[in-house]
């Protein structure tokens, strides 16, 4: 008998910018300063990251890092944590994420979270009950979206113990 082989698809939206609501370009520029602030002398690569909560309040960071590299940190989760702290009770509902190389301050990469960042987005999703809206800014400056990590993570680490 031949093993199965199962196929696992992930569907995201694109639109142009200008396609977007006013929220969410509001959120991409928000996540476009932050980037501004990275501390990435080492990659010199640049990476925002904000948060829209449920209450309307907007949390931004960046990436942080650290000459031993498992010591930095992402710009989603600190931006999630930052929100959290401060706001326990309000649930994340978008997440829009900028990238780009500092010595090219117009060019953004389209970069999805990284598997920390994938699975803790999953926890507050999970802590939350509701799903994440994900937006990235492209090349071309268009913005891809996701209506959930499952997008980017579809076996979670919480999907494996039930």
């Amino acid at each position: 008998m031949a093993p199965k082989k199962t196929y696992i698809t992930c569907e995201l939206t694109e639109l142009d910018l200008s396609e977007l609501d006013a929220t969410s370009q509001s959120l991409i520029s928000e996540a476009k300063q932050a980037a501004e602030r990275a501390y990435a002398p080492y990659s010199q690569f640049l990476v925002g990251a904000a948060v829209l909560l449920n209450n309307g309040k907007v949390f931004a960071a960046n990436n942080q890092e650290n000459v031993s590299f498992p010591v930095g940190t992402c710009a989603e989760r600190l931006a999630l944590g930052y929100a959290h702290g401060l706001e326990p009770d309000a649930k994340p509902v978008k997440l829009a994420i900028v990238a780009r190389r500092a010595e090219e301050p117009t060019r953004f990469a389209a970069v999805t979270p990284c598997g920390m960042c994938r699975q803790c987005i999953s926890e507050y999703e999970v802590k939350f009950k509701q799903e994440i809206e994900i937006l990235i800014l492209t090349p071309n400056q268009r913005v891809l979206v996701a209506d959930g990590i499952r997008q980017f993570l579809p076996f979670k680490f919480e999907d494996l113990n039930h």
